[in-house]
C-alpha cells in the first residue's frame, strides 16, 4: 500500500517537513489551485529532500504543463477526467518519450539532475520511472475504466469520489452506495487489466472499504485540514477566557 497526502501549502518548509514523515508520495494539485509552475519547481525541489515521490495533477487537456512538471521533478502524473482510452493514450502520448511517446526532450531540467546523465539513459529511465494516473471520476468514465485501465503506458487508474458525488448529484457523499459502488466497479476493472487502482480516503473506515476493494494507492488528508482542525482546537480550547 502507497500512502500519500496533498499538499496545499506553497512554503517549500512543509513540503520539506512532511517529505521526511513517511509518506510515499505527496500530491501536489495544480487543477484546483492557484500554484504556479515556478512554485510548484521549489515545492518539488523540497520534497526531493526525503525518500518520497512527488505526484502532480495539472487540468485536463495541460499536456504541455504536463511535461513541464515533470521537468521540473514530479515523479508521478494524475491526469484528471480521463473519460476515454483515447485521452489516455494522448497523456501517455506527452508523458512519455520516443519509442513509447513523443514528449519532448529538454534534458537539463530537475528530472535529469541538471544535465547530469547522457539523453539516452535519461529519456530510458524517465520512461521506466515516470508513472501514470488516469482519474476516473464520472459515470463515463467508470463505463470505459477497463479500456482506459487497458491502455499500454498507464499505471493505474485513480477513482476521484469528490467529482464522482458532484457529478451524480450527490455531492459529498463520498461514502454513499452509489460513489462506493462505481469505486469498486473502476476497481474491479482496473485490476483485471493488471494495473494499480487508486482513490481518496476521508477517514479509516473509507479507507479500509478501498483496501478491500484492492486499492493500493491511497491519498489521505491534507495539510490545510488539519491547519485549520488544528486552530479550531485552540480556540475551542481558550473560548472560556474570551468571556
Amino acid at each position: 500500500m502507497a500512502l500519500g497526502t496533498l499538499v496545499k501549502s506553497i512554503d517549500p518548509v512543509h513540503s520539506e517537513v512532511l517529505s521526511q514523515m513517511g509518506f510515499d508520495f505527496l500530491w501536489y494539485d495544480l487543477e484546483h489551485s492557484d500554484k504556479s509552475l515556478e512554485r510548484f519547481s521549489s515545492l518539488a525541489r523540497a520534497t526531493r529532500v526525503g525518500n518520497v515521490d512527488v505526484l502532480a495533477r495539472p487540468a485536463r487537456w495541460e499536456y504541455m504543463r504536463m511535461g513541464r512538471l515533470l521537468e521540473a521533478g514530479a515523479s508521478g502524473i494524475m491526469y484528471p477526467r480521463c473519460e476515454s482510452a483515447e485521452e489516455a493514450k494522448e497523456v501517455v502520448r506527452w508523458a512519455k518519450f520516443h519509442p513509447i511517446g513523443e514528449r519532448g526532450f529538454d534534458g537539463g531540467s530537475a528530472d535529469n539532475n541538471y544535465g547530469q546523465y547522457p539523453a539516452d539513459g535519461y529519456t530510458r529511465d524517465a520512461n521506466e520511472q515516470t508513472w501514470l494516473l488516469a482519474q476516473v471520476e464520472s459515470p463515463r468514465a467508470v463505463e470505459n475504466a477497463d479500456a482506459i485501465a487497458a491502455v499500454d503506458g498507464i499505471d493505474g487508474v485513480f477513482f476521484g469520489p469528490g467529482d464522482y458525488s458532484a457529478l451524480t448529484g450527490t455531492p459529498g457523499q463520498i461514502k454513499s452506495d452509489s460513489t462506493i459502488e462505481a469505486a469498486r466497479k473502476t476497481a474491479d476493472a482496473t485490476i483485471a487489466a493488471g494495473k494499480l487502482f487508486g482513490t481518496l480516503v476521508f477517514d479509516h473506515e473509507h479507507a479500509e472499504i478501498m483496501r478491500d476493494a484492492g486499492a493500493k494507492l491511497l491519498v489521505y488528508g491534507a495539510d490545510i485540514l488539519y491547519y485549520r482542525g488544528a486552530f479550531e482546537k485552540a480556540l475551542s480550547e481558550m473560548a472560556d477566557l474570551k468571556g
